[in-house]
């Protein structure tokens, strides 16, 4: 089958009718269609855009018409961890509304988003459960796709937790989306939910050596970086950071540990979003695409268009400004 994997929309409704009408799909009564391709969306739907209601209305119909796949994105699971109150019985929710610090930097995350569906109570419970209904990966057999990391170990581990779609269970809401008091400090590789869900979602991070940090262009100070985990030769931290080129220089050269090394499988191709890339899109490997290049940032929206070559190529993208 021929696919069109779609990177992060983010309330880009326009843009991604015209990707789709560049890619050759057609609406016909509401659904987008091709005669012989499916497309496969990347997640990160709502958020940042301006039209939050019209993105997910487009790509819930073509999913539920047949003629889309899906996965779920980090601002989808903090959707629903925003509307799930916390079952701890501590009078907020699972992503915080009320903590003095958190609260205000994850409504203003997630307000394009709450500014549409607040008044349409009965709508924003609607698409929250749709959201549930997206599985973290998807494992076809031409290629794959996730939305941050394709983490071997972790999905092994974490699958028979899930449902036989590989979507969240609502039980396991509150242990993938709240990280124990303990656990960032921990950088031993072993699993959890938090960890797993984290890193498919969000990209694997790991903190650096004692002692080492950098400031980034807000001038936070960082401690941890994310693994370029595609990268079979990025085997030490400024090899590996996913970093302004600025910032590389103040990383030391240390080994990073033997679990941050996945050992991607190369059989077929990945195909991921999430990373806010910029400038032309290229592939990041031969069985490695992203197609987030920055659509929240008034950047491009990017497809890949997909033949069932097992080695990518930058021919294969397609992008509206």
């Amino acid at each position: 089958m021929a696919f069109d994997l779609i990177g992060d929309i983010h309330g880009q409704a326009d843009k991604l009718e015209a990707l789709l009408a560049r890619l050759g799909y057609r609406e016909v009564h509401g659904l987008w269609r091709h005669p012989t391709r499916t497309v496969i969306f990347l997640g990160d739907f709502i958020d940042r855009g301006p039209h939050q209601v019209r993105t997910v209305a487009i790509t819930r119909r073509m999913v539920e018409g047949g003629t889309a796949l899906a996965v779920m994105g980090n601002h989808e699971l903090n959707a629903i961890a925003w509307a799930t109150p916390d079952p701890r019985g501590n009078g907020d929710f699972l992503r915080p509304h009320f903590h003095p610090l958190r609260g205000l930097k994850n409504r203003r995350q997630h307000a394009r988003f709450l500014d549409e569906l607040e008044p349409r109570p009965l709508l924003y419970r609607e698409l929250i459960a749709w959201f549930m209904t997206l599985p973290l990966w998807l494992e076809l057999p031409g290629l794959r796709a996730v939305h941050a990391c394709w983490h071997p170990p972790f999905m092994a581990w974490l699958e028979p937790l899930l449902t036989a779609q590989r979507q969240l269970r609502p039980e396991l809401l509150a242990a993938a989306t709240t990280e124990p008091a303990d656990e960032r400090a921990k950088d031993d590789g072993n699993p959890s939910v938090f960890k797993a869900v984290e890193a498919l979602t969000k990209g694997l991070e790991i903190p650096l050596p004692l002692r080492h940090s950098f400031a980034d262009k807000d001038h936070v100070q960082r401690y941890r970086v994310r693994v370029r985990w595609w990268d079979p030769t990025a085997t030490d931290y400024a090899s590996t950071a996913m970093v302004d080129e600025v910032y590389r220089e103040h990383l030391p050269q240390d080994p990073i540990p033997d679990h941050a090394r996945l050992a991607t499988p190369t059989d077929k191709p990945i195909f991921f979003g999430h990373y806010w890339l910029s400038g032309t899109p290229r592939v990041l490997a031969p069985h490695a695409a992203c197609l987030d290049y920055s659509v929240g940032k008034e950047g491009p929206l990017v497809a890949y268009r997909w033949d069932g070559e097992t080695r990518l190529t930058d021919a294969g993208f397609v992008t509206v400004p």
